[in-house]
């Protein structure tokens, strides 16, 4: 089976890769840039240069395709808007899958997209799952919550530098997932033909609060957090007044997710039946807690050695230091 990945660099993707590869698939990478992609090449990946905006390119990369996985989205550096990339660059992504018979599709959403019209990722996800469903594809479209690996730099990384760590509103729990738990789901999919023209909630153990994931990082860092909380009304005023300027479109779509995050709804599902479908043990899906704890560990360790070879080397050189003595002729 061959296997095109899309998004294959991002921080869901290259797990996908990295798990399709493992289990011997035949993968090939849908890049913009192969330079930028190098490291998926050396794990044993076909990169095809190519780009959803750009449809002309994918017919190409998907000759001889089986299946597809879409693990691609629009980033906040991205000069393109989430239109262009996770609605037109969708659609056309679809639409050729289809004309090259491919077998099988594999869409990452979002839990409770529905939920939130006036969100534009959210009602791009639920438009784009609806417009997957009628393509005559035989899909799996898989509605996850929030990647654990986000903790880091939203939570754990301003904890240990003692920056502020934002917080907005009525912080909505959250059932994070390893994106690397994230991949088995999407790699099994492919074997399991129940899976097929079916949508599934791909979530973590539990919801975790802000100030939850909070407390864990102060206990396992040591260090107090300088929490600061954001006014949703404040966040929306700004959003109002990015959304008068073009170039402010960008960043005023990704603000309004916000209200996802500080409606203080759950995206939480259960897993139950998920797991029996797809065969696959809960007890080996990482916790949050695990997670990080491995972190935590990992990098305190550093920072004791790293303090510990900074204190060696002071001392070297303080020995290395001759001791000056000066003395005086004195003629008369």
């Amino acid at each position: 089976m061959t296997l095109l990945i899309v998004g294959a660099t991002g921080t869901l993707g290259r797990q996908v890769a990295r798990r399709a590869i493992d289990e011997g698939y035949k993968v090939r990478c849908l890049v913009r840039s192969p330079k930028k992609a190098a490291f998926l090449k050396e794990w044993g990946a076909e990169l095809v240069r190519g780009d959803l905006c750009y449809p002309q390119t994918l017919e190409g990369a998907l000759e001889g395709v089986t299946a597809v996985i879409d693990a691609s989205t629009s980033r906040p550096t991205d000069s393109l808007t989430i239109k262009q990339v996770d609605w037109d660059g969708k659609v056309a992504l679809i639409q050729a899958a289809k004309a090259a018979n491919v077998e099988q599709f594999v869409f990452f959403s979002i839990l409770d997209a529905e939920k939130y019209p006036n969100v534009p990722l959210m009602e791009i996800k639920r438009c784009t799952e609806l417009f997957l469903t009628e393509s005559g594809l035989n899909y799996t479209i898989l509605r996850l919550a929030g990647f654990m690996q986000g903790l880091i730099g939203q939570y754990g990384i301003p904890i240990l530098e003692n920056q502020p760590v934002w917080v907005t509103g009525a912080s909505s729990p959250i059932a994070y997932m390893d994106t690397q738990d994230i991949a088995k789901f999407a790699i099994r999919a492919l074997s399991v033909p129940e899976t097929r023209k079916q949508s599934f909630p791909v979530v973590g153990t539990r919801a975790w609060s802000a100030e939850e994931i909070i407390s864990i990082c102060e206990r396992l860092s040591g260090k107090d957090a300088r929490v600061t909380r954001m006014p949703i009304g404040l966040l929306r005023t700004v959003q109002r007044l990015l959304r008068s300027f073009q170039w402010g479109w960008n960043v005023a779509d990704r603000l309004a997710f916000t209200e996802v995050l500080a409606s203080g709804s759950p995206l939480n599902a259960s897993m139950d039946e998920v797991y029996t479908v797809f065969g696959l043990d809960k007890e080996q899906t990482a916790t949050v807690e695990t997670y990080l704890q491995e972190y935590f560990s990992r990098i305190m360790k550093k920072l004791k050695e790293l303090d510990y070879q900074k204190t060696k080397t002071k001392k070297q050189n303080n020995k290395k230091t001759p001791f000056k003595q000066s003395s005086k002729v004195n003629s008369q």
